[in-house]
């Protein structure tokens, strides 16, 4: 009787390739797993577009007739607009703990912990849902600042680098949230400490104006606020001013690659 084939044992860099192709096929799932929840609640989209057209409708036109920032020849609606784009994505993503905190009371995050996806999957999937939703917004928002006048470009790719900065400006800014729900483990402290953070990222950046007008002390935290480069890249690749958009989206890069790997360590916590 002869002895049943052996199968060939399998490589360790096949493994780990195989390993490695699972990974983002794994965030992209997740990603999208998020983004299906928005077919429940479709006016909510809807409702978080309120406020940055009302920034640009309201704050932006006032501002532009009495001139009261200089912004180096550009106007100022075409200056606001980009931090204003930038903004709707910061309050998008800075309350996406309270979302995480339900899922743990529902009992569905404890299920997610349990499979063999990672941690860090886990937490990708949902940063990147979060950027996805910022930029699915954003598109509104530029196109409400083209008919305001904002002469944004028409260039798709840069169009795309755009929204590239956002999702990841957004993808930082929910893995903060995500850390702080693991670190306090109330919702209502998650909604208090977002609450508390959100206008001082929107003000110490350079969102509504140029930080060379800062006092010393808020330009120092405008320059280590991941929103100043976020608006940065923004501005030029969308209404064209000087920007260093290879520093931008290097910090950019490198914020939510921190933000994910320190989330996806606290996230465990939710679940005991």
């Amino acid at each position: 009787m002869s002895a049943a084939p052996v199968a060939p044992p399998v490589d360790s860099a096949e493994r780990t390739a195989s390993a490695g192709w699972r990974f983002p096929s794994r965030v992209a799932t997740l990603c999208l797993l998020e983004l299906q929840k928005l077919r429940h609640d479709r006016t909510e989209m809807i409702t978080r577009m309120v406020q940055p057209a009302l920034w640009l409708i309201i704050f932006g036109t006032t501002f532009s007739q009495i001139r009261a920032i200089p912004t180096g020849g550009v106007p100022y609606m075409d200056f606001l607009a980009p931090g204003i784009l930038a903004q709707s994505a910061l309050f998008i993503a800075i309350f996406y703990g309270i979302q995480v905190i339900w899922e743990r009371d529902a009992g569905v995050l404890a299920k997610l912990l349990v499979t063999p996806t990672p941690r860090v999957a886990l937490v990708a999937g949902k940063a990147f849902a979060a950027g996805v939703r910022a930029a699915v917004q954003a598109v509104v928002v530029m196109i409400l600042a083209v008919i305001l006048g904002v002469a944004l470009t028409y260039n798709p790719l840069k169009i795309l680098a755009a929204l590239l900065a956002l999702v990841l400006g957004a993808a930082f800014f929910s893995c903060l949230s995500l850390t702080i729900a693991g670190l306090v483990l109330s919702r209502d402290r998650v909604m208090g400490i977002g609450q508390a953070i959100t206008m001082p990222l929107f003000f110490a950046s350079n969102a509504l104006y140029p930080t060379e007008l800062m006092p010393s002390w808020i330009r120092w935290l405008a320059h280590i606020n991941p929103l100043s480069y976020e608006v940065d890249a923004l501005r030029g690749l969308l209404i064209g001013t000087p920007s260093n958009l290879v520093l931008d989206f290097v910090v950019l890069t490198v914020a939510a690659a921190v933000g994910i790997t320190t989330a996806a360590a606290l996230i465990g916590r939710l679940a005991r």
